[in-house]
């Protein structure tokens, strides 16, 4: 391009002599062989461009009434700045006549076309976006040579730094019409593999042998004909993984006495034809050396002896820095116990803590921990930002930071924690920004800055089960308004903005429907954490024949259900205590259905129980993937003890002459076939007897009259604790007791409300109030007690431990997806007579989670068991289990 425009300028010089020459000499070249000065005249600008002409002009620094000498640097110097500009891929200056000593010239221009369209082959739609979003392609920009290398640069030294050495990037323009003032930009990228480290060596090193050494670089991993397949930290070389690694490789040194200990050369190698990289590191050790005097100075707030116990340091001991750092203030961990903390939740946001290295005594450091505490500083103006739906006083409610209050770091923290359990935003994006620390006043602002995720789901299922087709339709908002559902600008698109939830949910077949809606109100009166919550269900089921597949309308099942309850947020021990009292009642009605679920077929029962729960969460941050923290919870549910004051004699029922079998209507004797009056007494053999003392108790009688109010109680426990293993790796375990009793042996237990232990819990639904308890690995509800014929009693106790792994692919607002593996062990028994806490079933696995706004939390694990379900002799091996809507 470059010499294209050289040669035009050499045409230029030569056309113009020789117009000159002819315009004044009559062609007698040899006039002009010496330059000539003019006075600039006219400047025209033509061609293909976008500019203004007077904008192309003053770029050249040409002006009209200018002396310029043809040929001269006056011309020269106007083309070389055109060129400059990287606009034009032709650019031509021509003499368009002479007036006397006046020159007037054309600027012929042939501008380069703009960008128009980008397209990144093989990536998908969002995907490209930020990959043109991150290398600053703009509709609009010329295309010349200059971004095409710069973006073909970036796109390379992108993908290399993230492990990607034989990137291949291919860069094709074509224009959008005949015009040529438009381009589409086509990019092709071929990233492929991952470059591998072969081998990492390692030289000067004898104190730390090259293991060690190789375990403190967390990242950067060689492979391994032992370990080929690394499942969370795989032998990729990532260049800034790996100059992180040099860090924390000179860290295993402090941590271990080498105070001086540094790397004086580090060399990477790699093989094009392998796509192996080889890692030789060389070290200097340096001298071992050891803690001697620690002392403090500037400290006023706390005594010397108080803070030696947070330091946890003693003279003698092997000098550690990053233990010394980490007890100084340790930047991994926001809630550390050390010393800047001790300050900072405290009210001293001022306060500055340095350790100094003020002797060395062969190999004996003496060090001073300087303390600066400063003025204590009271939390000022508080005000957020990025709550466009959610109303400032839902907000502000859950805020631990308030104007007037002594500061601290703690309360920070807790306040973060708190606004992402909210499940209104995203729990990553919650921001404090701290703004306008003033020592003097002793006072600092904080602007919260939040982003509002998606606060309603959608659960749409279809499917063949049970014998019929099933439908399910399932809506839940989690910053739902009550007070706004006539105002039609808070509509987005549901009543938005006063943190409440709703759900509503809707199921059905042939043969059943269930329908329920929730509500809860998380501030009742909205001064106090006082929250309301409340259920309403209906259920109906009807008779179903499996193998005609007809239903039978007349003959059915129905449960209705009301619950409501509150729940205070305590403020002893701490505030992360709850304590929550529900009152709930069930209805079940039966006609005519005879299937073997209950004893009898006729009848009701009602079930009134009060249930009370004292809890502790102070899960974080993220109540989607949480970090740290724990959740507790012991409950007891109870029904009033109706057989303490109703005078039924339920040990006798039995001999009761109303409880006895009396013969129904059209009723013939089994062995002789002989019709049996309507009412007649008969005996176990189904054959009438004189005397109603000698028949047979009618089991469904005195089961509808034992149960006509069910009298039962429950005890639970949950334990869930979250512990950060390393970076991003979280180990979640978890213990579950409970255990279901009577208040009266003669009246027994109740068939309601026990527990169904395994599988993956997704029962579509429950006729008898049973609890459905996961353990994955097993079919569903097979790990239940059962009877002498094998069927299901449901269990009065079971115990269940979960241990679980879990590392995040992404955490975005958009969708977060983890993955886990799993080790679980759990039983279910009929009786305290038959509980062994150590005969228990297992399993272990893998599994994904994602959670998207819209949807809720979807799944799917592989478990397998490693013993039999209960009743079977033969393992239970490889099961799927689908998650949607809950949480193992």
């Amino acid at each position: 391009m470059f010499q294209k425009g050289i040669s035009l300028f050499a045409l230029f010089l030569a056309g113009l002599l020789y117009t000159d020459v002819h315009a004044q000499e009559g062609g007698n070249l040899s006039a002009y062989e010496t330059p000539k000065t003019y006075t600039l005249g006219d400047i025209n600008v033509t061609g293909k461009f976008n500019y203004n002409p007077q904008t192309v002009v003053t770029f050249t620094g040409l002006h009209k009434g200018q002396k310029i000498t043809v040929p001269g640097e006056e011309l020269s110097d106007a083309l070389k700045k055109l060129w400059k500009l990287g606009f034009f891929k032709d650019i031509n200056i021509y003499e368009t006549s002479i007036v006397n000593d006046t020159i007037n010239i054309e600027l012929a221009l042939n501008e380069l076309p703009r960008l128009n369209d980008i397209t990144i082959k093989g990536y998908k739609k969002a995907k490209s976006e930020a990959l043109i979003k991150e290398a600053k392609l703009t509709k609009g920009k010329i295309v010349n040579e200059n971004l095409l290398s710069t973006t073909k640069y970036f796109l390379l030294n992108k993908y290399k730094k993230d492990g990607f050495y034989n990137t291949k990037i291919t860069i094709n323009t074509v224009a959008t019409d005949s015009t040529n003032k438009k381009a589409n930009m086509i990019i092709g990228i071929d990233k492929g593999k991952k470059v591998r480290i072969s081998e990492i060596k390692f030289e000067g090193n004898k104190e730390l042998t090259d293991s060690k050494l190789k375990s403190a670089m967390k990242d950067t991993k060689e492979r391994s004909p032992f370990n080929p397949m690394r499942i969370f930290k795989p032998s990729k070389f990532i260049n800034t993984k790996y100059e992180d690694d040099l860090t924390k490789l000179v860290s295993k040194y402090k941590e271990n006495g080498y105070r001086d200990a540094r790397v004086i050369a580090d060399t990477t190698k790699f093989d094009a034809k392998t796509n192996r990289m080889a890692i030789n590191i060389k070290v200097e050790e340096g001298n071992k050396y050891y803690f001697g005097d620690i002392r403090f100075i500037g400290n006023t707030v706390y005594t010397n002896s108080q803070l030696k116990r947070i330091l946890g340091i003693e003279k003698g001991e092997v000098y550690n820095g990053v233990l010394l750092d980490k007890r100084i203030s340790d930047k991994t961990n926001p809630d550390a116990y050390d010393i800047s903390n001790q300050y900072q939740n405290n009210g001293y946001l001022f306060s500055n803590v340095n350790p100094v290295e003020v002797r060395t005594a062969n190999d004996t450091i003496d060090f001073e921990i300087r303390i600066m505490e400063g003025p204590i500083a009271k939390f000022n103006n508080i005000t957020v930002k990025g709550n466009n739906y959610t109303h400032d006083h839902v907000i502000h409610r859950d805020l631990r930071t308030r104007p007037g209050e002594i500061w601290s770091k703690a309360l920070v923290m807790e306040t973060i924690r708190r606004l992402g359990q909210l499940n209104i935003f995203d729990a990553q994006a919650i921001v404090p920004d701290i703004q306008n620390p003033d020592p003097a006043a002793g006072t600092v602002d904080i602007e919260w800055s939040v982003a509002e995720k998606g606060s309603s789901q959608v659960e749409l299922q279809g499917g063949y089960g049970g014998g019929g087709f099933i439908g399910t339709l399932g809506l839940s908002f989690n910053n739902f308004s009550v007070r706004n559902i006539f105002n039609k600008k808070a509509y987005h698109p549901f009543p938005m903005g006063d943190g409440q939830s709703m759900a509503l949910r809707l199921q059905g077949s042939s043969y059943f429907q269930t329908y329920s809606l929730s509500f809860t109100e998380p501030w009742l009166g909205g001064k106090k954490p006082i929250s309301f919550f409340g259920t309403v269900a209906y259920s109906k089921q009807n008779l179903y024949d499996y193998y005609t597949r007809r239903t039978d309308k007349s003959r059915g099942f129905n449960i209705t259900t009301v619950q409501f309850g509150i729940a205070k947020q305590l403020t002893v021990p701490d505030d992360y205590f709850v304590l929550s009292h529900t009152l709930s009642f069930q209805y079940y009605d039966m006609k005519n259905y005879n299937t073997g679920l209950f004893t009898f077929g006729d009848g009701a029962s009602r079930n009134l129980s009060y249930q009370i729960e004292l809890r502790r969460d102070n899960r974080g941050n993220d109540p989607i993937f949480p970090t740290y923290g724990s959740f507790f919870s012991i409950s007891g549910k109870f029904t009033p003890p109706y057989s303490l004051f109703n005078n039924v004699d339920y040990k006798n029922l039995e001999n009761q002459q109303e409880y006895k079998w009396q013969a129904p209507a059209n009723y013939k004797d089994p062995v002789t076939g002989l019709d049996i009056p309507q009412g007649a007494y008969l005996n176990a053999n189904g054959q009438r007897v004189n005397n109603w003392e000698d028949a047979a108790a009618n089991r469904g009688l005195v089961d509808q009259k034992r149960f006509n109010w069910l009298e039962y109680y429950k005890l639970k426990f949950k334990g869930d604790w979250y512990t950060t293993v390393y970076d991003k790796l979280v180990l979640r375990s978890v213990a579950e007791f409970a255990f279901m009793g009577s208040y009266n042996k003669d009246r027994g237990m109740v068939p309601f409300e026990r527990f169904y232990l395994g599988g993956d819990g997704l029962a579509n639904f429950s006729l008898d109030g049973r609890e459905v308890i996961q353990l994955r690995g097993y079919q569903n509800q097979t790990l239940t007690p059962i009877n002498e014929r094998g069927e299901q009693l449901g269990g009065t106790i079971y115990n269940k431990f979960t241990l679980e792994l879990r590392y995040p692919i992404t955490l975005k607002p958009s969708a977060s997806v983890y993955l886990l593996s799993f080790a679980e062990a759990g039983a279910a028994y009929d009786s305290f007579k038959n509980y062994n806490p150590f005969e228990l079933k297992r399993s272990a696995g893998l599994g994904v989670r994602v959670f998207m706004p819209m949807f809720g939390l979807l799944g799917i694990d592989f478990g397998y068991g490693f013993d039999p379900a209960t009743g079977q002799t033969q393992k239970s091996g490889w099961q799927t289990h689908f998650i949607l809507g809950q949480s193992f």
